[in-house]
């Protein structure tokens, strides 16, 4: 089974890209995609999982659209899973290069469509951007990224996808240490954010 995850830097998080992909070199990143893989190679050795990481950091929305067919459809995996969002607003934050909410929503919704119409088989799993208001810049755009929030469970229930709401889970963990401890910067999240991440995902995945 070929598993494949798309998205920005929360997904890239430092992979090595130069040798190829999958398991047998560095190319899954120190973050919850790794996380995932050491899990599911430990326990199910005889599935012969092949995990493939094509996030990129600084990616939103229309940049993976850009790379689908390369870097989604060309791969042919069972199972693929979407995190991407909150660059859209925060690029525009930074340099007025971001991806407004109705347009997000369009791409995202012909991302889903494309793959489901090239590979009828497929698993995919959406998951929700997130952001924690540690700071003021951050708040700033706070309540942009809830809207995309809502526009990947609306696409999940639209196309009766499994949808892993990490908005959620990162709220309840708010309430159990500082915003800071899951994600020092907000949005990037720390090992311990990669790690429910990576609990969250897994759930999902027992479910298909």
């Amino acid at each position: 089974m070929k598993i494949l995850f798309q998205g920005d830097s929360i997904t890239d998080a430092g992979r090595y890209t130069e040798v190829g992909t999958g398991v047998r070199d560095s190319s899954l990143g120190a973050g919850y995609v790794k996380l995932i893989a050491n899990r599911l190679l430990c326990d199910y050795p005889e599935k012969n999982y092949e995990i493939i990481n094509r996030g990129i950091s600084g990616n939103r929305i229309v940049d993976l659209y850009a790379r689908w067919k390369a870097d989604c459809i060309n791969l042919a995996p069972d199972v693929l899973t979407i995190l991407i969002g909150v660059n859209d607003t925060w690029h525009e934050r930074g340099g007025q290069n971001g991806v407004e909410v109705p347009r997000y929503e369009r791409f995202y919704r012909e991302l889903i469509e494309w793959t489901l119409s090239a590979l009828p088989n497929i698993k995919i799993i959406l998951m929700t951007p997130f952001a924690n208001p540690v700071n003021d810049h951050i708040a700033s755009f706070f309540p942009e990224v809830n809207e995309r929030q809502e526009v990947v469970e609306k696409l999940a229930k639209e196309f009766s996808l499994p949808c892993v709401k990490l908005h959620e889970d990162f709220e309840a963990a708010n309430a159990r240490a500082p915003m800071e401890y899951w994600t020092p910067d907000g949005v990037h999240p720390s090992g311990a954010g990669h790690q429910m991440i990576a609990d969250a995902w897994l759930k999902a995945f027992a479910q298909l």
